[in-house]
């Protein structure tokens, strides 16, 4: 919901300047602009989480490291695979959500 929010007011930016643009203000520039980036900002987000791996696959190792996702709020382990130097996060098996 946010997201589509998001969008659409992107979108309006990005119309509203470049019609203040087509009138001949040159701040309508600024504005469309920053529509862009947001669209870009918004469009570019859903790459911030890497792919997560439900079971351990051959070759890939367990690391000490664990943080709470902060989109799921579970417990996550990082797998590291040496032969590619992928990492993917795999969310604890028990701890369905922390308190």
């Amino acid at each position: 919901m946010l997201r589509k929010g998001l969008v659409a007011f992107a979108v309006l930016l990005i119309m509203w300047g470049l019609l203040r643009l087509m009138l001949g203000e040159p701040a309508g520039f600024v504005v469309a602009l920053w529509g862009i980036i947001l669209l870009a900002a918004v469009m570019l987000e859903r790459w911030r989480y890497r792919k997560t791996m439900r079971g351990a696959k051959a070759g890939w190792q367990s690391t000490d490291e664990r943080f709470v996702d902060p989109e799921t709020g579970m417990l996550t382990q990082v797998m590291y695979d040496p032969q590619s130097g992928e990492r993917i996060y795999r969310p604890i098996p028990g701890d369905d959500k922390l308190p």
